[in-house]
């Protein structure tokens, strides 16, 4: 496994996620939306109707795609070993997202760059649930540093935890959980209950892997000679402050990184979610700080990836 999940990380550093190339995770979009549909059809609707097919829909998604991608891959083994290992490998190097989330945050800091506001509001909003038609320079960088330090954990470290334990198959169940979340688990008249699997799910597989990352985000600040002090006492004091119990484990370390402040009040579809403030307002955000964002997130994927490679090793070594 060890030279599967290098291969895999070397692979993303250098090709990202090609357009030309259909995603698994769309797979796992379009099977999520289509049973949606399907188990509001055949469960009652209220609280308890709509509870009953959440936890359906995760359960059921989840199980597909854990076991789908391991009987493919004994499959492909009978074939012969090496067809497996290269499957498994590419499998692997989808599942992780760390170049496409500097690539699509990077247009952000582009069209700002350009001194084009519309334009980078537009690329915000792909990346975000929040509105954004209104937001500020400063509010626009807040948001994609955001996201880049909430995603470090749920596109790269997280997956290469996963993976290291579980190769592909549970990268794939890990991901579908993800994607649960980012489609069903709001807190809106829709989702409210319908979601609250998907979304604790998500909490419970994320608690270990998001502080891991805090951890790590904040080594990566002493090694880039950014405010290593700093963000280990955001770290300390705001890794809490959230309404996820795991989103501001890096937020709050990239906070402190960088001397900004995250977090605060948005609107979500029309309406106004009130969230706490993150770090200390040392300065204001600035342009560079999506670059100093994406930097801290590569060191904090390096690390995690030395950091597992090691434990596959010790483990090998024990076992």
């Amino acid at each position: 496994m060890m030279i599967k999940l290098a291969l895999a990380f070397g692979m993303d550093c250098l090709f990202g996620d090609p357009l030309w190339l259909y995603h698994p995770i769309r797979v796992i979009g379009k099977w999520i939306a289509g049973l949606e549909k399907w188990l509001r059809r055949w469960f009652p609707a209220g609280k308890r109707g709509e509870r009953a097919a959440g936890l359906c829909l995760m359960v059921v998604t989840v199980l597909l795609f854990f076991w789908l991608p391991w009987g493919i891959l004994k499959a492909v083994a009978r074939i012969h070993p090496w067809l497996a290992f290269v499957l498994e490998v590419f499998w692997m190097y989808q599942i992780l997202a760390m170049k496409s989330l500097r690539t699509e945050s990077m247009k952000v800091f582009d069209a700002l760059m350009q001194k084009d506001i519309t334009r980078a509001r537009q690329m915000l909003s792909w990346l975000v649930g929040r509105d954004t038609e209104h937001l500020s320079e400063a509010e626009v960088i807040k948001a994609d540093v955001e996201t880049i330090a909430e995603n470090t954990t749920d596109g790269v470290t997280a997956p290469m935890i996963f993976m290291a334990i579980g190769g592909a198959p549970l990268g794939f169940a890990y991901k579908a959980v993800n994607t649960l979340d980012s489609m069903v688990g709001y807190r809106n008249e829709k989702y409210r209950y319908l979601g609250t699997a998907s979304a604790r799910m998500d909490d419970i597989l994320n608690f270990v892997p998001a502080r891991i990352s805090g951890i790590l985000m904040v080594l990566s600040a002493f090694l880039l000679k950014y405010d290593g002090r700093n963000a280990w006492q955001c770290f300390l004091r705001d890794r809490n402050k959230h309404l996820s119990p795991n989103s501001a484990q890096t937020e709050s370390a990239c906070a402190g990184a960088l001397g900004i402040q995250l977090g605060g009040t948005h609107d979500y579809f029309g309406k106004a979610v009130e969230k706490p403030t993150i770090g200390e307002e040392k300065r204001q955000p600035e342009p560079e700080d999506i670059r100093r964002a994406n930097r801290l997130m590569l060191w904090t994927s390096f690390l995690c990836l030395a950091g597992t490679e090691l434990g596959i090793f010790i483990a090998g070594f024990l076992y």
